[in-house]
């Protein structure tokens, strides 16, 4: 007898969010966007065999790239449990997949709550390198 668990639908997901009150608007068939306090990009979306989330950090600064490179690595050893930071064409990025096939309420939580960590916790560190850095700096007022 095969026991294997049939694949999780978009309806799955959906009731995942439903039953963790988390708001979401679904901005297209197997992709929704989550509507978080403290993040309005976070993505969920059905691809393939797998369940990815994504949300953006921040933009790439203009300088001291191999810096913030380097502290991105040294965080994806240190800090994050499954997903990654990433770069997405000029962006930081947070990056988590999961299995679709087995995919439960508890890790789909779990991922949600590690990302949203991620971001609060390394908030403070990564700020050093905001777009706004590379904003010229202001005139003293006279």
């Amino acid at each position: 007898m095969d026991y294997a668990s049939p694949m999780k639908t978009a309806e799955d997901i959906e009731s995942y969010l439903l039953r963790m009150g988390i708001p979401s608007e679904q901005i297209k068939p197997g992709i929704w966007l989550l509507k978080l306090d403290g993040t309005d990009n976070f993505v969920i979306s059905m691809a393939g065999p797998v369940v990815v989330f994504r949300v953006k950090v921040m933009d790439l600064p203009s300088k001291d790239r191999e810096t913030l490179f380097r502290t991105l690595l040294t965080l994806n050893t240190s800090e994050m449990v499954h997903g990654a930071f990433g770069l997405e064409g000029d962006s930081v990025v947070i990056v988590h997949t999961l299995d679709l096939e087995n995919l439960d309420l508890n890790e789909f939580q779990a991922v949600i709550d590690d990302v949203s960590m991620a971001i609060s916790k390394q908030y403070p560190l990564l700020a050093h390198w905001s777009a706004r850095r590379d904003a010229p700096a202001s005139l003293p007022s006279t």
